[in-house]
């Protein structure tokens, strides 16, 4: 009962800043304006927007949940594997070459899959892949594509230069309902696959020796996880590009409310995050209204100070 009380709760908060959002933006509408036949395109448009941010914010805290069981380290998120760079990198590419938006979506999903394939080919030690090596290799990744994509950046024209820029910030401005329903697909399937390991994943956090004597083949389950949160995360970045920390700040804070159950984290966790996100888009469009903010710039604010607390307390779950 006092979960279901705490869903409520939620829900109720996720009511109101959907309504926020409808509402506020670069021109405040009232929400019985906007149902005006004049206003249906502002309304569909913040609709989706809403949508998006209830998407991402799901997606990208239920990969950090899962993350932080398998490698059983609290600073792991979505970005941790390189998947965010390489996918980014892809698109910075496929810019450059003058390939149609319309394929931008392939590309940042075959760069995720190439950079997670790279990560495990390095952190593979014999048949086994350690959390320590899988971490240092994400990291060394994503430093490489991280700087690669600054040097074409740099070299790049203006326009295109601040194109690229804002998508690799994060941007929620997804007004097509085709490529919404086509991500929202592999995005929904991969959160409920997580919660179907929730067992497992309770087991692996506690220790990877524990898992083993309960008949968890701990080595299938990280590799299924992980492929699982990579795909997430590249079908998210297709439609919003990099947006970082919310792997890392709402899954920590759910703990601290519902504990680590990972059957009760992870529903708390997917509405916590949508009110998180859609807070967060509200704030990037009203901030400094009418210029609007990436929204990555927002979480980033937001998640740099909890990186750096957790980073010094030195947590492991």
């Amino acid at each position: 009962m006092h979960l279901k009380r705490r869903l409520l709760i939620l829900l109720l908060l996720l009511c109101i800043v959907v309504i926020l959002g409808l509402a506020k933006g670069a021109v405040n509408i009232p929400l019985p304006g906007l149902l005006l036949k004049e206003n249906q395109a502002i309304f569909n448009m913040r609709l989706l927007r809403i949508l998006a941010a209830i998407l991402v914010g799901s997606g990208l805290s239920v990969s950090g949940i899962a993350l932080q069981a398998v490698l059983r380290n609290s600073l792991a998120e979505p970005y941790l594997l390189g998947t965010s760079s390489g996918a980014g990198l892809a698109v910075v590419i496929a810019m450059i070459v003058g390939i149609s938006k319309i394929y931008m979506p392939l590309a940042a999903f075959i760069g995720a899959v190439a950079s997670i394939i790279l990560v495990y080919n390095l952190a593979q030690e014999g048949s086994r892949i350690t959390d320590k090596s899988l971490v240092l290799s994400g990291v060394i990744i994503s430093i490489a594509f991280s700087s690669i994509i600054v040097f074409l950046v740099s070299i790049f024209g203006n326009e295109a230069m601040h194109e690229i820029t804002w998508w690799l910030w994060g941007n929620l401005e997804v007004y097509d309902c085709r490529l919404m329903l086509l991500v929202s697909a592999p995005v929904i399937l991969g959160i409920a696959a997580i919660f179907v390991f929730s067992q497992d994943l309770n087991a692996i956090s506690m220790g990877e020796e524990e898992a083993v004597h309960l008949g968890i083949d701990t080595q299938k389950i990280k590799k299924a996880v992980i492929l699982i949160t990579a795909l997430i995360t590249a079908s998210l970045i297709c439609i919003c590009g990099i947006i970082g920390f919310v792997g890392l700040i709402v899954p920590h804070m759910m703990r601290l409310v519902v504990g680590p159950n990972h059957k009760f984290l992870i529903p708390t966790t997917c509405l916590a995050a949508s009110v998180f996100m859609v807070g967060c888009d509200i704030f990037s469009r009203t901030l400094f209204a009418p210029v609007e903010i990436p929204i990555g710039v927002i979480t980033a604010i937001i998640g740099a100070p909890v990186f750096i607390i957790l980073l010094k307390k030195g947590k492991r779950i």
